[in-house]
């Protein structure tokens, strides 16, 4: 039985980074390491409730790509199934994180939105419509 996956980003800086996902999206960090103690630290996991990515500077010549900046009709980097899309959008509103989309009721069937993290990586949360559900 499959029981999770964790997407793995490569990121120019890590602690800024992990800034971001704390102090804007609410995640945690829950294994960091790669360092020695002279050498920081160059890979870590961010989780909040039942999900998990994993970051990792790699080299200062090896910088992050997402998906967009490769085929612009590819839009997301990861895809975030929430049960209460609307409600984690009034969050990420009031702390100020960056939309790169709307809360809306999308083409796509969903009630979504998307930000762009500080690698320029876009994260859709949000989870299918169904007839007679809030926002539909």
């Amino acid at each position: 039985m499959l029981i999770s996956a964790t997407p793995f980003f490569i990121v120019d800086d890590l602690t800024a980074t992990l800034d971001f996902y704390q102090s804007k999206l609410g995640f945690n960090v829950p294994y960091k390491g790669g360092g020695d103690g002279e050498v920081e630290d160059y890979w870590a996991f961010v989780g909040r409730d039942k999900i998990m990515l994993m970051f990792k500077a790699i080299a200062p010549d090896v910088h992050p790509q997402p998906n967009s900046s490769r085929h612009p009709w590819s839009r997301w980097d990861v895809y975030i199934y929430t049960d209460d899309p609307d409600g984690l959008y009034a969050e990420f509103v009031a702390k100020d994180v960056p939309m790169h989309s709307a809360l809306a009721n999308t083409s796509d069937g969903l009630r979504a939105f998307e930000i762009k993290d500080n690698n320029g990586y876009v994260l859709c949360f949000g989870r299918p419509l169904a007839s007679g559900s809030p926002g539909s």
